[in-house]
């Protein structure tokens, strides 16, 4: 037998609560209720996920000053993202997308899909 004591840890593997988060959002489209959309994102793998942040001061370093955002939970993050097969939720990523042309300063973005917004590549956090 084990002298360790059995502790109630989730399994790495197991998605826990996030609490509340700090979501990336843009503008809604006009005439619809809804003021602002969630913005969802790619991985660099290419995979879709949705993004949420423990600190305005994560989110602003990562997306800039000007990103609006809301708070949300992960459950509702969640939520948000499933109707569209997004299933994965990245907190705390850092922007890993690389200037397009030497000297640029411009985010390499692609603007594949006006419904969804740009796709930024994102890493995990180490």
């Amino acid at each position: 037998m084990s002298d360790c004591a059995e502790t109630d840890d989730p399994e790495p593997l197991e998605p826990v609560p996030a609490g509340l988060l700090f979501v990336p959002v843009r503008p809604g489209p006009t005439g619809v209720a809804a003021r602002c959309t969630a913005r969802f994102f790619r991985t660099p793998l290419g995979g879709r996920t949705a993004v949420g942040f423990t600190s305005v001061r994560q989110l602003t370093a990562t997306l800039g000053a000007g990103q609006s955002w809301i708070r949300l939970s992960e459950p509702a993050l969640r939520a948000l993202g499933a109707p569209l097969g997004i299933s994965a939720l990245t907190i705390d990523p850092q922007l890993t997308a690389q200037p397009s042309l030497p000297g640029s300063r411009e985010l390499c973005r692609h603007d594949a899909d006006p419904q969804t917004g740009p796709t930024v590549a994102l890493a995990l956090p180490c």
